[in-house]
């Protein structure tokens, strides 16, 4: 009895056990229900936008949208209508013949499968667009571009009742420009901004402004560093590549360099070095270290102003460019007054030696007609003893001319006057009379050729 007792007390613990364990499971079965059904209802919610949970209307337009085929598929192309807003250009680089442009971009189309009633319009959030269909714009010019993203993606999605869709991005991009540098800094550029279709070609989208050139903004009002916009315009055009022909919008614009900031920078500098290697004209030509200082400084600060204005440009052989003429001909008329006066030293020089040489040879001329006259005013007892050999060497000296006896008083005589004549004539045909000639010619003959040459250089890069 004992022992029936006992076994009845342990097994009644044991159901009460169960009882408990039982409990807790349900409490805790009813507990994940709950938290699973919960999870599901926002899990759905963020992740399907067509779910329930979205606004009515959206709910309605996501519904059988299917966002990988475009609108009027199979009926027709899309016309999108492209506008631009001009935000800034931020650099113009003449070394890699580019731009950096940051722009708002607008994209217009209708697509009858989000039509709505009413005549409002529904401004979504950027992050939409994943749901939508939307062209597949591109830059083809671009180097590189990016999507601003701060502090979210920089997208708008519109959504009017009639089906029109406005979808508007920010973009920063880098655009190729060829440039024609050959009148720098004088010059004019024709770049382009285009946009083509990627992947569907006229027969599925076109492209066209929505207000012709009214369709572009911001570059009436834009400043630049060193250009300014002299006009813009809009052209539709079309693409032709092996795949087809594909849909393109281009714009453009014409930029015109500031010319000013090269005049004070670099012509008016290299214009003083000229007038500075003139002030050597006025200076005596026996100042030979001041003349020479004057000439190798303009020189060398000539060559160095050449290599400064070089290092902002394309080490590019094909463009002989304007400022580089200019720099050539100021470089040639600053070494042009150099070898001025390396010339007129050498004249003065040659002609300081010749002078010389006169001087010797009149010096002895007369020291030869003094022996003569000594001989001639010997005693009478002697002229009469030798009168008949001096009767014949009168007559020998005066017409200068007999038989070869009498070389050695030609040489007395007519042999000098004969060498004095020729180095005149010598004197005449490789010297000047007054090297100091050459410098006063000089002071009138380089301002003028100088000044001739830039009426001749502005005209031509000016006008033409």
């Amino acid at each position: 009895m004992i022992c029936f007792s006992d076994l009845h007390s342990h097994c009644s613990s044991v159901s009460h056990y169960h009882r408990m364990l039982l409990y807790l499971l349900s409490w805790m079965s009813l507990f994940l229900l709950i938290t699973n059904g919960e999870r599901g209802f926002y899990g759905n919610h963020y992740a399907e936008w067509n779910d329930s949970q979205l606004q009515p209307t959206i709910q309605r337009l996501m519904k059988g949208y299917n966002r990988y085929l475009r609108p009027n598929f199979n009926q027709g192309p899309v016309e999108i209508g492209m506008s631009l807003d001009i935000a800034s250009i931020d650099a113009i680089s003449e070394i890699n013949m580019d731009y950096t442009a940051t722009i708002f971009l607008r994209q217009r189309w209708r697509d009858s499968r989000l039509l709505f009633p009413g005549n409002e319009s529904l401004s979504l959030d950027g992050r939409l667009v994943s749901l939508l269909w939307i062209p597949d714009t591109f830059i083809p010019d671009s180097k590189r571009s990016f999507l601003h993203d701060v502090t979210v993606e920089n997208r708008l999605i519109r959504i009017f009742s009639n089906g029109t869709v406005l979808y508007a991005l920010r973009i920063t991009a880098t655009i190729a420009c060829n440039m024609d540098l050959t009148k720098y800094p004088m010059d004019r550029q024709e770049c382009t901004l285009q946009l083509e279709s990627w992947g569907y070609n006229l027969q599925d989208v076109v492209f066209y402004w929505t207000r012709g050139n009214d369709s572009v903004k911001g570059l009436d009002t834009l400043r630049l560093a060193q250009y300014s916009v002299e006009s813009y315009y809009t052209t539709v055009s079309k693409a032709v590549y092996e795949t087809g022909f594909y849909p393109k919008l281009v714009l453009h614009f014409s930029l015109r360099r500031n010319v000013l900031f090269f005049i004070l920078e670099t012509y008016v500098p290299s214009t003083l070095l000229v007038v500075l290697s003139w002030v050597s004209f006025w200076i005596s030509q026996s100042s030979v270290p001041a003349r020479t200082c004057i000439g190798v400084t303009t020189v060398l600060t000539m060559t160095t102003l050449m290599m400064g204005a070089r290092t902002s440009l394309p080490n590019a052989n094909c463009f002989i460019k304007a400022i580089d003429v200019y720099l050539g001909i100021c470089f040639t008329f600053i070494f042009g007054a150099l070898l001025e006066y390396a010339c007129a030293h050498f004249c003065t020089m040659q002609h300081q030696t010749i002078v010389d040489v006169q001087r010797e040879l009149l010096k002895e001329f007369e020291e030869s007609n003094g022996t003569t006259h000594l001989a001639n005013s010997t005693s009478p007892k002697k002229m009469q003893k030798k009168e008949s050999t001096q009767q014949e060497t009168t007559e020998q000296s005066v017409t200068c001319e007999g038989n070869e006896a009498t070389d050695k008083k030609k040489e007395n005589g007519c042999g000098l006057s004969s060498v004095k004549q020729m180095s005149r004539r010598a004197a005449s045909m490789m010297s000047v009379e007054n090297p100091n000639n050459i410098d006063r010619h000089a002071r009138v003959f380089f301002p003028m050729v100088f000044l001739l040459v830039n009426i001749f250089y502005w005209l031509y890069y000016l006008l033409f």
